[in-house]
């Protein structure tokens, strides 16, 4: 009866088991505390109850070491715990450099998945292991929430603007994956699932019947809408030359400075007058129901990968 019963999800990724220490920590102070005041109390109710009408308790002078020592312990213990649960939150939202992208859009009430090779896939996602992989995310209608417990990771997805999340799977495996932010009707089955694969498997896999690359159908969402009229590689174009900007920090016109990464070029293209370059007039129209979310994503495959080696 309880041969596959688990009360926690397998741990799959290279933080899953920081994360399980640290809940476990957190539990144990706990009950730890729970038990010792509760304790406390009962001991503390009993010896000490009114026996009768007449009694008077002495009083009681304070104690500055039993003051102190109440106070700095809890104290000593928060800061500890904050400093681990900073620490690890930090690696956990810091994806590094070298991370594979995937791009992914929630829906009601499915998730499409784009890997820059050209695969696509609903409700699937396949990595592989040993490879930190970063997942760029938004919605086309409400807020949504991409869960994977076998990896400790979750993060909203919403909509109007990208939020990242990275992981780095350390076990081969099919892995369930939820919406854990309740989106309408049909929450309940907004799921799916993510399979982790030997690089070897991912590679075949990755190389098989695929469309087209994410950059190359960027590119040519480009061409079709006209953007190389003013973006020209020559910078004699009525906007900047988009080779090798992505990263950048632009200025801004008004003061203020921005870096060019996914968000600013979403707004820079469904709301461009939004947040003007310096040296540059409010001639780009907007875009706002004509490219799909996932064609603003091969936008930015393509604008990443000018200027790339």
């Amino acid at each position: 009866m309880w041969t596959d019963f688990s009360l926690f999800p397998p741990s799959a990724s290279t933080f899953a088991d920081s994360v399980d220490a640290l809940y476990f920590v957190l539990i144990a102070l706990s009950l730890f505390f729970s038990t010792g005041i509760f304790v406390t109390i009962f001991v503390f109710a009993i010896r000490y109850r009114r026996r009768s009408e007449d009694y008077r308790p002495s009083a009681v002078e304070g104690n500055l070491k039993l003051e102190l020592t109440w106070s700095l312990i809890p104290l000593g213990l928060a800061m500890v715990i904050f400093a681990w649960a900073a620490t690890l939150y930090f690696s956990i939202y810091n994806p590094p450099a070298d991370a594979m992208e995937i791009y992914v859009v929630g829906k009601q009430w499915m998730w499409k998945v784009q890997h820059p090779q050209g695969k696509r896939e609903i409700n699937s996602l396949h990595v592989p292991i040993g490879q930190p992989v970063r997942l760029t995310m938004t919605s086309e209608d409400v807020i949504h929430d991409f869960f994977i417990p076998a990896f400790r990771v979750k993060m909203d997805v919403l909509p109007g603007r990208y939020t990242t999340m990275w992981f780095e799977a350390t076990k081969a495996g099919v892995y369930h994956l939820f919406c854990a932010e309740y989106c309408g009707t049909k929450h309940s089955k907004m799921i799916g699932q993510v399979i982790a694969m030997e690089p070897s498997d991912y590679s075949a896999w990755l190389g098989g019947e695929s469309g087209e690359p994410m950059e190359v159908a960027g590119e040519r969402l480009f061409q079709e809408r006209g953007c190389a009229t003013c973006h020209r590689d020559d910078k004699e174009g009525r906007g900047p030359a988009l080779d090798g900007l992505f990263g950048e920090t632009l200025r801004l016109q008004g003061g203020g400075t921005v870096v060019m990464d996914e968000g600013y070029i979403r707004e820079s293209i469904l709301n461009p007058n939004a947040r003007l370059m310096v040296g540059y007039k409010p001639l780009m129209p907007a875009f706002v129901g004509q490219i799909s979310e996932e064609g603003i994503l091969q936008l930015i495959a393509y604008i990443k990968s000018l200027g790339e080696d």
